[in-house]
């Protein structure tokens, strides 16, 4: 099974918001758009390009297994399948770089020291945005 790059983004944003993936999507369809919901769409259609390529890739191999005869309406269709699995590594790669580039970019904010009372329970369900990285470059 090839390494899945969605699988990997998914956790490193777990990890940067402090909480699954499922509760962060339930919690960001209640807010106005930002980086969380940027971030899960970016994630969202990573996943969609991993799952495409898997489907072109096995319809190709189908199309040229070497018992399958192939003729002139046989290769327009490994020639399109062939188009479209091309088409989704190149999502796939644009995709991950972008949303790699964004989480690198982003660091986890500490929250305060806790307070002897203790906090609501709908409180700490609410996930703590992530603070942009500082750059020494000047900006315009």
């Amino acid at each position: 099974m090839p390494r899945l790059i969605s699988t990997e983004i998914a956790g490193r944003i777990e990890d940067l918001y402090g909480a699954p993936l499922a509760v962060l999507e339930a919690h960001a369809q209640g807010q106005p758009p930002g980086m969380l919901a940027a971030l899960l769409a970016g994630h969202h259609d990573l996943a969609f390009a991993e799952q495409s390529i898997t489907f072109h890739r096995e319809r190709l191999a189908q199309l040229v297994h070497p018992e399958r005869q192939i003729g002139v309406h046989e290769v327009s269709h490994v020639l399109e399948c062939a188009r479209r699995l091309a088409e989704a590594v190149a999502i796939r790669d644009v995709q991950a770089k972008t949303v790699s580039a964004v989480l690198h970019s982003l660091g986890r904010v500490e929250g305060p020291e806790p307070s002897p009372a203790p906090a609501p329970a709908a409180a700490a369900a609410v996930p703590t945005p992530p603070v942009r990285a500082t750059s020494a470059a000047p900006t315009r």
